[in-house]
C-alpha cells in the first residue's frame, strides 16, 4: 500500500495499524470534531480495535477507496483525514468525499487541494460516475472547500444523528456532488 496520492504539498498515504495515536489526537479534538459527531470522543482502545481497522478494511473492500492518513510533503506531519469511498450498501460507482483536519492546518487550502486531487483520482483512476460530499448547512468553511473545488450544491436534508443533536444540526446537512461528465468538462 503506502502513498496513495501526492499533491503540490500533501501525500496521502493508507493508514497502518500503529497510526492509533494520531486518530486519537485528532479525534480528540472538539472544535476538529463538532460538526462530526456529538458525544465524547472515541477512546483510544474504541479507536485500536473499531475504527482503525474499519480504515484499513476499506482498502479492500472498496478496491483501493478508502480513507488516507494527509500528511505535510515538507515536514512529514499528520494534518488530518481525507476519505473518498461509496457508502455501505450504496452504489459502487458513487463515493463520498470527506476531510478533517487539525487545527493548525485550518485555512491553508490543504482542503481544497487534496478534494480537487481525490475528484481526479476518483474519475480518472477509479472510473467513478458521481463523487458527493456532506456537511452540516452551518459549516461555512467545508462548504467553501466544497464549491472551490468544483462540487454543485445539490440540496439540504435532515438525518437523525445518534447520541445529542449537534449544534446547528436543526439547519439540516447540505449535499453537494459532481458527476463524472462534470469533471471532465471542468478539469480536462
Amino acid at each position: 500500500m503506502g502513498t496513495f496520492l501526492e499533491t503540490e504539498r500533501l501525500v496521502l498515504r493508507t493508514f497502518r495499524p500503529d497510526d492509533v495515536d494520531l486518530l486519537v489526537e485528532l479525534n480528540g479534538d472538539p472544535l476538529v470534531m463538532r460538526y462530526i459527531f456529538g458525544g465524547p470522543a472515541p477512546t483510544r482502545t474504541e479507536v485500536a480495535e473499531e475504527l482503525l481497522p474499519r480504515y484499513l478494511s476499506y482498502y479492500e473492500k472498496f478496491g483501493g477507496l478508502g480513507k488516507w492518513a494527509a500528511v505535510e510533503r515538507g515536514t512529514g506531519r499528520f494534518v488530518g483525514v481525507f476519505m473518498l469511498h461509496p457508502e455501505d450498501g450504496g452504489p459502487l460507482d458513487e463515493a463520498e468525499l470527506g476531510y478533517r483536519f487539525h487545527q493548525f492546518a485550518w485555512g491553508k487550502g490543504y482542503a481544497t487541494e487534496g478534494s480537487i486531487a481525490l475528484l481526479g483520482k476518483g474519475f480518472g483512476d477509479f472510473g467513478l460516475r458521481r463523487i458527493f460530499a456532506q456537511a452540516m448547512t452551518v459549516n461555512g468553511g467545508s462548504r467553501r472547500v466544497l464549491e472551490k473545488a468544483g462540487m454543485r450544491y445539490v440540496r439540504t436534508f435532515f438525518k437523525d444523528w445518534p447520541g445529542p443533536p449537534l449544534d446547528g444540526s436543526e439547519h439540516g446537512d447540505a449535499e453537494y456532488e459532481m458527476t463524472r461528465e462534470e469533471w471532465l468538462a471542468q478539469y480536462r
